[in-house]
């Protein structure tokens, strides 16, 4: 069992808690290697982040299976989606509870304008770049129309990606209309669509596959010092925010 817990993206970014392909690569290595295992569950809880995190998390986990020969399986709780389905779809099969969200195959990008704030308060912004493109998105200054057009271009490229690794994982299965629009689909419903084979939980499901006796191991990563402490700093606290958001979109809190 590899459990995948939280936010994926930068750890010194979102308070050291979220997933990232350095930080489970040895957890991942470990899920295949030791002991011989004949199966390999992943357990997800992610409402997204990091699309080329995503990637190489999955990536990793499915170079290994076809190396080991290891059929994986995730098992989705409260919520994988955006990249935390990309994670789901690195699996052979996907499991849900009747409750879990799916989907939300898309990409988003949201900021702030503070151009009249700064106005308003008298502060004059000086930004001296090389490069006309390097301070694109600039939030202190007025927003340019053709800042908008090059990021939809990449949020396209990403887009297209991540329709690539869905239909390449789940092919014929995938029947639902709309599908990569950024919609979710919750419990059955995801099956019905070919995002999820099938509604059940872990341990009833592997023990139908391989028998009463089937012995689980769980591989997941350590919390990070400063949050088993409880002792968050400026940069935990704002990670933390960062983090609700996101989990937010699909009407749950972080854990």
């Amino acid at each position: 069992m590899l459990r995948l817990e939280g936010v994926i993206g930068g750890g010194s970014r979102l308070g050291g808690g979220s997933l990232t392909d350095a930080g489970l690569a040895p957890l991942i290595e470990s899920a295949f290697g030791k002991g011989k295992p004949k199966a390999v569950a992943l357990v997800i809880n992610s409402p997204g982040g990091s699309p080329a995190q995503s990637s190489l998390i999955a990536a990793r986990i499915r170079r290994l299976a076809d190396e080991k020969k290891v059929p994986v399986h995730a098992f989705v709780e409260d919520v994988a989606a955006s990249g935390g389905y990309w994670l789901a779809t690195a699996a052979d099969h996907i499991h849900v509870d009747p409750n879990s969200i799916v989907g939300s195959i898309g990409v988003i990008s949201a900021s702030f304008g503070f151009q009249e704030l700064l106005s308003r308060q008298g502060i004059e912004r000086r930004v001296h770049t090389a490069g006309e493109d390097k301070s694109m998105l600039d939030p202190f200054r007025p927003e340019r129309p053709e800042d908008v057009v090059r990021l939809k271009e990449l949020q396209a490229l990403i887009h297209r990606n991540f329709i690539e690794q869905v239909t390449a994982r789940r092919g014929a299965r995938l029947t639902g209309e709309k599908l990569f629009s950024g919609d979710i689909w919750v419990g059955q419903a995801g099956v019905d669509v070919g995002l999820a084979d099938g509604v059940g939980h872990l341990v009833p499901v592997m023990r139908g596959l391989h028998g009463e006796d089937v012995r689980f191991r769980l591989v997941s990563p350590r919390r990070p010092l400063i949050r088993r402490l409880g002792l968050p700093g400026v940069r935990e606290v704002i990670g933390a925010v960062e983090e609700r958001a996101l989990w937010a979109r699909f009407g749950l809190g972080a854990p």
